[in-house]
């Protein structure tokens, strides 16, 4: 299953997409197309390129615990491109086991999509929490993120992970799904729901290998397991369809505007008396030198170095970014490129060669002729729209 198959199982669209408020609609009984704003997709609005590396476990992410001497350390990273996606759920599964002794005094390692979801989450449940990070929000990985909700995307092989984690990613999935509930409507939108559009040149049930090919490793889908949950999608013909492109689905998916979203959750964490410290660590051991004795690893990508972990598997992204356009609130995926509206800028994405891309790549180095191509694309597609 490509990469586009399976966001679009999972929402009945594409959850690798996203958008901001709602859309205009054709009137019911009426087979008009919604008029949307055209992108402006030109270089020269382009004003930044961005890269991150999504840590990858075969297995799934890391989430069990172990003893340094007398401090418990229970791990919470390698969640591939499903941090922000699975963050609550996840925080509250290692925050069972880090309270499972009873000492509500925790350090927290890494301030990216699960340390600071942890640590907020920890404060709301009476702790006394310390944040110790190397890099604060604006500066992580996690912050370079599409900020789409993509439980699924690449958090697993079907080998590796086994039968059982079907039913905690599903967990995972579900409290995450209702925590992020409580934003929606907030001030400064940091999460929303927006429209997406899927276009193809081909039948969706053709697929379309020439941008998204089948790959051998057997990543891990469970998206069917949630259907339950998320809003489905419907098929735009004729005089509904608003693209020059024979096939098109519209569906609606959950979107996190990452810049607000994180200064969001970073005064929760400082209003409830969380502490925060940039500090770097440099071996586990390090860890026995706090003053707490329960600490909670969030560390991403760089548990590969700290925790000498080299199950993790880098999987690049980059991102250009576009002056953004608040008329624009609809997400479109085309020929392998997604276009998705934030309230910091319009994303363009590169998604040719599906789940594969960018895998094993731990390369920083911005690729300008990515994004140009990417724009390009874009560009083409709403030059023969009316």
């Amino acid at each position: 299953m490509t990469i586009l198959d399976r966001r679009l199982a999972l929402l009945g669209g594409l959850a690798g997409l996203s958008a901001c408020a709602t859309q205009p609609r054709a009137i019911p009984g009426v087979a008009d197309a919604p008029r949307l704003p055209h992108v402006q997709a030109h270089m020269r609005r382009l004003f930044d390129i961005t890269v991150c590396t999504r840590p990858f476990r075969p297995a799934g992410p890391r989430l069990d615990t172990e003893m340094l001497g007398d401090t418990l350390v229970v791990h919470n990273y390698g969640h591939g491109g499903s941090g922000w996606s699975l963050s609550w759920g996840s925080a509250t599964i290692v925050l069972e086991k880090a309270l499972a002794r009873g000492d509500k005094n925790l350090a927290v390692i890494g301030c990216g999509a699960l340390g600071l979801t942890t640590a907020v989450l920890a404060l709301r449940q009476g702790c006394a929490v310390t944040l110790y990070a190397k890099d604060l929000m604006p500066n992580t990985r996690s912050v370079r993120a599409t900020g789409s909700w993509t439980p699924d995307s690449r958090i697993a092989l079907q080998g590796p992970a086994g039968p059982a984690f079907g039913d905690l990613w599903e967990r995972m999935a579900r409290i995450t799904w209702k925590s992020y509930r409580s934003y929606l409507g907030v001030a400064g939108n940091p999460v929303e729901f927006g429209d997406r559009y899927a276009l193809s040149d081909v039948p969706f049930s053709e697929g379309n290998a020439k941008y998204y090919p089948p790959n051998n490793l057997g990543f891990a889908h469970y998206g069917s397991r949630i259907a339950d949950l998320v809003p489905g999608g419907e098929t735009l013909s004729g005089a509904a369809n608003p693209f020059p492109v024979p096939h098109v689905r519209r569906s609606s998916n959950l979107q996190f505007n990452v810049a607000s979203y994180g200064h969001t959750l970073l005064r929760e964490f400082y209003a409830m008396g969380g502490k925060m410290e940039v500090r770097e660590f440099h071996d586990p051991s390090e860890f026995t030198q706090l003053k707490q004795k329960v600490v909670i690893n969030c560390t991403g990508y760089g548990a590969r170095d700290l925790w000498k972990d080299e199950s993790l598997v880098p999987v690049r992204g980059q991102i250009g970014w576009l002056v953004p356009q608040p008329e624009v609130t609809y997400g479109v995926n085309y020929r392998g490129v997604q276009m998705i509206p934030r309230s910091d800028g319009i994303v363009i994405q590169m998604l040719e060669g599906g789940d594969m891309r960018g895998y094993n790549d731990a390369s920083e180095t911005v690729d300008r002729a990515e994004t140009a191509e990417g724009i390009a694309r874009i560009a083409e597609l709403y030059s023969r729209m009316r």
